[in-house]
């Protein structure tokens, strides 16, 4: 599989780590109960069709992506940076 990257262009998979879905970056609250962060943590969707997972582009320019793909086809729909999300800190 290969995923574009916004900076360095296509590159393989195993330049990038995998974090999870794009629901990671929902975090409860520090001060949330444990069930919520059991539930972040453990409890996952095993969704067919279109996900949006994050991932860390490791060796090569270090930007966190978020990748749109299909789960069925296995079909890269988009990439874009974290950082260039509108309302990214």
């Amino acid at each position: 599989m290969r995923l574009n990257c916004p900076l360095c262009g296509p590159r393989d998979r195993r330049e990038f780590y995998y974090v999870g879905s794009e629901d990671y970056l929902n975090r409860p609250a520090p001060d949330a109960r444990a069930d919520a962060w059991d539930d972040m943590l453990y409890l996952r969707t095993n969704p067919a069709g279109e996900t949006k997972d994050l991932w860390y582009h490791e060796t090569g320019c270090g930007s966190w992506l978020l990748v749109t793909r299909s789960t069925t086809t296995h079909e890269i729909l988009s990439t874009e940076r974290i950082a260039d999300r509108k309302g990214a800190k």
